[in-house]
């Protein structure tokens, strides 16, 4: 049987396409703070490796889900976002070698790319103009605009119809953390790929079902352009 023929890339940021080095787990030191989580011991150890974990979720889903509470969630949240958009203007967002690159290479080919992101559209939009990207892919999302984030399939299906791409088997997926390749499969996407860039090594996104794991963005641009 003949393989569909890719008309839509989906890309994951943070990790991804962007470098991470640490951002989210220091702006997480913010959001601990104001949550009153205590900054050291068991209970500190046990919320930074959830963070780990879910790394690709909702902040705001990973807060409620850590803190039980909704004010404490939300004076978490609100402390994360601010963290990391300093840390943002401050000049420490990088894009992964590259990244953007292959975002051109494949939409010169016909294929349409969408950015998606576990942060807010404020914080977002403030990573893409650090980068100079506001014009780079065809769509970028956030969870609050597709419904809900990964795990679940929202981001690459409303990407799916916002663009007008008939199939999901024409889809291909790329991130960076087993939710981003929960968030593929859920979704019906023929490529889910796992990338060795950021926060989950090769056995996390192959115990995932990742189709597919690369070193980085490029390679995966490659696999879609040389089929």
């Amino acid at each position: 049987m003949t393989a569909t023929p890719t008309e839509l890339a989906v890309l994951d940021m943070a990790g991804t396409t962007v470098s991470d080095d640490g951002l989210v787990l220091r702006a997480f030191a913010a959001a601990a703070d104001a949550a009153g989580l205590p900054p050291e011991g068991a209970e500190a150890d046990d919320a930074r490796r959830y963070v780990l974990d879910t790394m690709g979720q909702s902040k705001i889903v990973v807060f409620r889900a850590l803190f039980g509470d909704e004010d404490r969630a939300q004076a978490a949240n609100i402390a994360f976002e601010s963290a990391y958009d300093r840390l943002i203007e401050e000049g420490n967002a990088e894009p992964i070698p590259g990244a953007a690159e292959s975002i051109t290479a494949l939409r010169e080919a016909g294929i349409k790319v969408a950015l998606t992101t576990g942060f807010s559209r404020s914080t977002q939009d403030k990573l893409l103009a650090a980068l100079g990207w506001q014009t780079i892919a065809d769509l970028t999302l956030s969870p609050a605009e597709a419904g809900r984030g990964r795990p679940y399939p929202d981001l690459i299906l409303t990407a799916l119809l916002r663009l007008r791409v008939d199939d999901v088997k024409s889809v291909a997926v790329l991130g960076d953390t087993s939710n981003d390749v929960t968030s593929g499969l859920r979704s019906g996407a023929s490529i889910v790929a796992g990338t060795l860039t950021g926060a989950h090594d090769e056995d996390q996104l192959r115990s995932a079902g990742a189709t597919h794991v690369v070193p980085t963005v490029r390679e995966f641009a490659r696999l879609l352009l040389n089929p």
